[in-house]
């Protein structure tokens, strides 16, 4: 009798899990095929009704990008008086301008260097780790721990963090590096200044890999671990053959993901390392935009040095996407 009284009131949708769905469902608008659930498609009764839903991101959207990006198209056509008097239109002269400057060249093959390989040791160590720590049994929670915090810590601090490493005084890098001989100044010399770039900005970096290189390899079956244990007995070719081909759609998220990192949110890091040091310092594309238009009051320059910034990013988007993620099987 009480089976009976519960599946009365279950299928008028007044009591149970699917009835409480469905009420929700109503009380916004929304509604429910006969005979489906409420975990299938939704009808909403209004066509508005989704787009208010959305309004909020796409808001944030058009402000945050769109618009900004449109005014900066904008200015990069314009010669503009850094105290706000007037502007002039110039054209293209500022594209010309930036693409005939031998320095600009030169910070943009910097920052290719610099991005291939950031990108490039943060995943391979954010991968290694994950798999280090996918076979560890006792005290994983302390390993994963020690390995993710480093994730907390803001792009300023982690270049903060890593002067004092490089610190010529009180650095333990730099004490190490003179046991092989080699006086690291970073400031002072080119190439130690972006050799110590490059580690803060990767060590900043691989806890995010970690975490989902690790996600990714525990939601890997034990079926299909086991049965590639018996077909092959080499654990690097395991690897190799069955395991990283089941991380690609990890592995090419994170691909986007470094890159985008190394181009842009490295800024923190590269802010603190150079600010207030001699010339001749590594700078990346995006700290060029900073310096030209908030240090030399260059705002039409700047903006057209964003504009190429932006459309580098895009073509690059378009390539990965249409050649690298070929190879990615989703099944």
């Amino acid at each position: 009798m009480a089976a009976e009284t519960e599946g009365l009131s279950a299928s008028r949708g007044g009591a149970g899990f699917g009835g409480h769905r469905l009420g929700a469902l109503r009380l916004f608008g929304g509604k429910a095929k006969r005979g489906e659930t409420s975990a299938k498609r939704v009808q909403f009764t209004s066509r508005f009704l989704p787009y208010l839903f959305l309004a909020p991101q796409l808001a944030i959207i058009f402000i945050f990008f769109y618009w900004p990006s449109v005014q900066a198209i904008q200015s990069s056509f314009y010669l503009e008086d850094p105290f706000g008097f007037g502007s002039t239109f110039v054209g293209l002269s500022n594209y010309t301008d930036v693409l005939k400057s031998g320095e600009y060249r030169g910070i943009a093959r910097f920052t290719a260097i610099f991005t291939a390989l950031v990108t490039f040791f943060a995943l391979s160590i954010g991968l290694l780790l994950a798999v280090k720590a996918d076979g560890v049994i006792r005290g994983n929670a302390a390993y994963k721990t020690l390995l993710i915090w480093v994730y907390a810590i803001a792009p300023p601090v982690a270049g903060l963090i890593g002067m004092m490493f490089f610190d010529q005084h009180i650095g333990p890098i730099v004490e190490i590096a003179r046991w092989f001989g080699w006086d690291i100044k970073v400031g002072l010399d080119f190439g130690d200044t972006a050799f110590a770039m490059t580690v803060v900005s990767v060590w900043k970096q691989i806890p995010y890999n970690f975490i989902f290189f690790l996600s990714g390899l525990q939601g890997i079956p034990v079926s299909v671990r086991e049965a590639a244990a018996i077909d092959c007995r080499s654990g690097l070719r395991r690897f190799w053959t069955i395991i990283l081909p089941l991380l690609a759609p990890t592995a090419f998220f994170l691909l986007i993901i470094n890159i985008t990192y190394a181009l842009f949110d490295t800024f923190g890091v590269i802010d603190v390392m150079v600010k207030d040091k001699a010339a001749n310092n590594p700078i990346t594309l995006v700290y060029k935009v900073y310096m030209d238009g908030f240090r030399g009051n260059d705002l039409g320059g700047s903006s057209a040095q964003s504009v190429i910034l932006m459309v580098i990013v895009f073509v690059l988007t378009i390539f990965q996407f249409r050649f690298i993620e070929r190879r990615v099987h989703y099944n």
